[in-house]
């Protein structure tokens, strides 16, 4: 085991996904030289030339959809969108051609394309570099869609996603690019779970805490100090948001009985709604109380000076814990 921050997990990844099949090209802005503004491909250029490490004019739609071509053509290309909001002049080609094209051809022609996108807010930076997307792509058929948590699992889903004949648009929790933790290099990716699979991170019987992300680590700070209060808090990791693992997270809601989804997106039409709407339809009869978003609020990102008021914190976590709970202390409101 290596102890990697988040970052040089994901590197690791890319590298490693290089070594492995020569069809593996990257293309992004100042990925090459400078190895991203996050430096995640880092020495790469220097390792696998210019030809594997491609920086590309600042043009989102011309990358995803030069990506496309190369797919054609049997390439499986990994396109860095610089930040989540850099995103939105590449969506016609991720909706209309990358989520679609399998399907339109019969699946004659696959799109073995990675799209991994630094994501969601909490660096305090500036108007669009903290947008939190992932509904759109949910939303869209044709389109895995991945959201990592930790370095482990960076290093190992993102070896998968590039693996994958399926598109996958792979989130990167950006205030997490520095923090560390064990990495198993030397896993093989047959013995690693499937990348669309849930993770119980902490057992719990009270009640079910879902999300993903950086909002991981708030809810198992979340857990830890509901522990303190006497109450048990499972904690699951959906890793994939489409497809979710629904028969992981139905286990819990039907242990617990009561359940609270977090997320930084705004709250409408957001993650946490799908997710609600699906346990209620597989387990109302299990349900003790009305499931509960905590979510971003319904706004533009704010500025970064306001942004602590809108990510979903531990008090507003705990504060819906307690709602499900009943208990005396609990605010009143429908979601968090």
């Amino acid at each position: 085991m290596t102890e990697l921050t988040l970052g040089k997990a994901l590197g690791a990844g890319l590298r490693q996904a290089m070594r492995d099949d020569d069809k593996v090209v990257l293309l992004g802005e100042d990925i090459g030289k400078l190895g991203g503004v996050f430096r995640i491909t880092d020495g790469l250029l220097d390792e696998f030339g210019a030809k594997r490490v491609i920086d590309t004019p600042l043009a989102e739609s011309g990358i995803v959809g030069t990506a496309v071509g190369l797919a054609f053509r049997g390439y499986r290309p990994v396109v860095e969108i610089q930040f989540d909001g850099f995103v939105y002049p590449a969506f016609d080609q991720i909706v209309a051609q990358v989520a679609k094209l399998h399907y339109r051809t019969q699946g004659r022609v696959r799109m073995p394309i990675t799209i991994r996108i630094p994501w969601a807010g909490g660096i305090g930076a500036a108007e669009h570099h903290s947008e939190s997307p992932e509904a759109y792509f949910v939303h869209t058929a044709g389109l895995r869609v991945i959201a990592v948590s930790n370095p482990e699992d960076a290093y190992r889903s993102l070896r998968q996603a590039i693996a994958s004949d399926d598109p996958v648009i792979f989130f990167e929790p950006k205030r997490l690019y520095h923090h560390k933790g064990e990495v198993d290099l030397d896993a093989s990716l047959a013995d690693a779970p499937p990348m669309g699979l849930a993770r119980v991170l902490r057992e719990g019987t009270d009640a079910t805490l879902i999300t993903y992300g950086a909002m991981v680590s708030t809810a198992l700070q979340a857990a830890d100090a509901a522990e303190d209060d006497g109450i048990s808090l499972e904690v699951i990791d959906l890793r994939s948001l489409s497809p979710v693992d629904y028969d992981s997270v139905a286990a819990s809601v039907r242990k617990t009985g009561r359940v609270v989804v977090a997320h930084e997106a705004s709250r409408e039409a957001g993650v946490a709604a799908e997710v609600i709407a699906s346990i209620t339809e597989r387990c109302f009869e299990y349900l003790e109380s009305a499931p509960l978003r905590v979510t971003g609020h319904d706004i533009p990102y704010p500025p970064a000076k306001l942004e602590k008021y809108h990510l979903p914190d531990l008090d507003r976590l705990l504060d819906a814990v307690d709602r499900v709970l009943d208990r005396p202390n609990s605010l009143t409101g429908a979601d968090a």
